[in-house]
């Protein structure tokens, strides 16, 4: 199974679009910042499933702050980031997933990306901005029984 995780989309769609385009994921995350972005991708690719929750610049959503999914095996702890000040640290963003149990925090928030694997097994990423001069995003690969291949990939921006 194939993941595409995008965080802080902020109105620009042809980034996201051109990578699911490109991809052809089995499933889409959407980590805020725009999670009216996601509900548009998610009308433009009818049959991708596509899991979103809200960010500091979704005031008038009604998305859930946090989401814990389970795909084969593994537990995806999704957030923007903002709620746990991940611009300062991500101990409390990481306390959170491991109290949940998960095996990957995804989180956004910073417009930086991030892919680490902590002693204990918890893989963390923050897929980065989808917009602007260095658009990016996460590509997580899902094998029943083993560990995610996961990658951040670039697109060529304005």
């Amino acid at each position: 199974m194939k993941i595409l995780v995008f965080s802080d989309s902020h109105g620009e769609l042809r980034y996201m679009t051109e990578a699911v385009t490109k991809e052809q994921p089995d499933q889409v995350f959407h980590l805020g910042d725009h999670a009216l972005d996601a509900e548009f991708l998610s009308r433009s690719f009818p049959l991708l499933p596509i899991v979103w929750v809200r960010g500091n610049c979704d005031w008038s959503i009604k998305s859930p702050l946090t989401r814990l999914i389970p795909i084969n095996g593994l537990r995806f702890f999704l957030c923007h980031g903002h709620s746990y000040h991940v611009k300062e640290s991500l101990l409390s963003a990481v306390y959170a997933a491991r109290e949940q149990q998960a095996d990957v925090l995804l989180f956004g928030h910073t417009h930086v990306s991030f892919l680490e694997r902590t002693p204990d097994g918890l893989t963390l990423l923050n897929p980065g901005c989808c917009y602007g001069r260095r658009p990016s995003y996460g590509v997580i690969l899902v094998r029943p029984g083993n560990q995610p291949e996961i990658t951040i990939k670039t697109l060529e921006g304005e």
